[in-house]
């Protein structure tokens, strides 16, 4: 996946509410949502409630915004624009959701949002929002773009998109998720490529 970006200068304002971001992540990984409190947020990051209000308002909007800052981990960030041909652009996206959404920690916030959402029903809509609808998204915007290109035939972008998710990620996640399974570079790579080609064989030209 080439990303094509823009060295900027990050304000000191910017910064601090990227280093609580961070520190409210650990923290929501640890203890779950609904004993995760502004108070054990604001000590663990050294601050004030009042600095961790003043960034993001609430612990909701403090959850939504770990979420969508991992979601930007996996197409390279807000500002980044996915380009290149389509089976480079589709294995680098695929390699990136294997590692991510199977490491430790993405399988352990999965399983807090299942566990917390019936009782906290905002919960698994902030979640989906800004994790796996945003980074659909972004895939579903290069499927429309490689399109009109003529690189790719995808009358329906939004479902192409889905199914190629689904096909990347639903078995690896499920059995990382019930059955602890880990699987090694090797398989990453050989399941990301046979999706992949899949893929292309409907949708290339």
């Amino acid at each position: 996946m080439s990303i094509l970006c823009q060295a900027k200068r990050v304000p000191r304002g910017d910064k601090r509410r990227d280093e609580i971001a961070a520190v409210a992540e650990d923290v929501f990984l640890e203890r779950g949502y609904a004993e995760t409190t502004m108070q054990i947020i604001a000590a663990r990051a050294g601050s004030s409630k009042e600095t961790l209000y003043r960034h993001f308002g609430s612990k909701e909007a403090m959850f939504s915004e770990v979420v969508r800052r991992r979601s930007l981990r996996i197409t390279g960030g807000e500002e980044s624009e996915l380009s290149g041909r389509p089976e480079k652009v589709l294995l680098d996206l695929a390699l990136n959701l294997l590692r991510f959404l199977n490491s430790a920690d993405s399988l352990c916030l999965y399983r807090v949002v299942v566990a917390e959402a019936p009782r906290e029903p905002d919960l698994g809509r902030i979640f989906y929002a800004q994790g796996p609808g945003r980074v659909l998204n972004r895939i579903t915007g290069y499927l429309e773009a490689a399109t009109k290109r003529g690189e790719l035939r995808c009358a329906d972008a939004d479902l192409a998109a889905r199914l190629f998710l689904g096909a990347v990620i639903a078995h690896h996640q499920c059995l990382s998720l019930v059955g602890g399974a880990v699987f090694s570079d090797t398989q990453r790579s050989s399941h990301a490529k046979e999706a992949v080609a899949l893929f292309m064989a409907r949708y290339g030209v």
